[in-house]
């Protein structure tokens, strides 16, 4: 039967990092009871090294943590760690928020934390990559010195890896696979995020200032991604 099949599947495991005892163990009811497997963690000295050894395939990240903020531990495992990150932050704290996409944060989601937001958020960033890949026709896109991979998840630029994260990769990816076309923030944040754009969010401007030095473009003058002003971005096909 379906059924059975289904419970035989392999659980996403979700590390929580939360100081806040009674909200990690509500948060751990409630996805366990979709399905997930899930661990606590509430002191962000050992944070790190849990992330490092356990590989979990989704963290959940509070900012304010003792021994070790939450900022910093992203900052620390990003280069080690593929996967993705979603940061809890202060409801009306933008400045949080976008440190958190800068250290490397894949989403957040403001506190107090609404349970369903929170599963949507988690589902659309791990079912991210593969609906991004089964979208494109395309594995490898090859733009002069700049190759970048769906398959490997890579891109490289002069024969050189890129260091991207899992977010950062999918917003080139998307934008290099529209080469040649305008992707209005709407459709950006309904692609990566599964949410609508709120007009305010600073998470994909945050992210496109983060690849452009990687992909060799300059900041302040880009070629490669350029700023379509009131409409969004334009990935430049080379000529």
């Amino acid at each position: 039967m379906d059924d059975s099949l289904d419970s035989s599947k392999h659980h996403d495991h979700v590390l929580i990092i939360e100081d806040d005892e009674r909200l990690a163990h509500l948060t751990r009811e409630y996805l366990e009871a979709n399905e997930f497997r899930v661990d606590l963690e509430y002191d962000g000295a050992r944070a790190v090294e849990r992330i490092l050894d356990e590989q979990p395939d989704i963290v959940i990240l509070d900012l304010m943590l003792p021994g070790e903020d939450g900022l910093s531990i992203c900052r620390r495992v990003r280069g080690h760690y593929a996967g993705p990150i979603l940061m809890l932050t202060a409801r009306t704290d933008d400045m949080d928020q976008v440190l958190g996409l800068e250290m490397g944060a894949d989403d957040y989601v403001p506190k107090p934390v609404q349970p369903r937001v929170l599963l949507a958020r988690m589902r659309a960033l791990l079912r991210r990559a593969d609906t991004l890949d089964a979208a494109s026709g395309a594995t490898r896109l090859t733009f002069g010195n700049l190759l970048i991979d769906s398959a490997t998840r890579e891109a490289w630029l002069d024969d050189e890896r890129i260091d991207l994260t899992s977010a950062e990769f999918d917003l080139l990816w998307l934008l290099a696979d529209n080469a040649g076309r305008v992707l209005t923030r709407e459709e950006i944040f309904s692609q990566l995020r599964g949410i609508k754009y709120d007009g305010q969010d600073r998470s994909i401007d945050v992210r496109v200032s983060r690849i452009r030095p990687k992909i060799g473009d300059d900041p302040n003058h880009p070629h490669r991604i350029k700023t379509v002003r009131s409409k969004g971005y334009l990935f430049v096909r080379d000529s």
